[in-house]
């Protein structure tokens, strides 16, 4: 039961840390707009490449 109750614990400290890293990111963001807007967890693509919105894909051949 002891093990139980410390491994909650421990989900729970996680868990809020996780939250308050966010906040605090979230409230670095509005302090300094000239930066752009905090990266939300899942929130946007790497390289501007949207594959994981997109069902199709990116479509990486190059424009003429």
């Amino acid at each position: 039961m002891t093990t139980y109750a410390i491994t909650v614990a421990i989900l729970f400290v996680l868990f809020t840390g996780w939250y308050l890293v966010q906040e605090a990111a979230r409230r670095f963001a509005r302090r300094h707009p000239e930066l752009g807007p905090a990266k939300e967890e899942g929130g946007g693509c790497a390289g501007g490449c949207c594959s994981c919105n997109l069902a199709g894909g990116c479509d990486s051949r190059p424009r003429h």
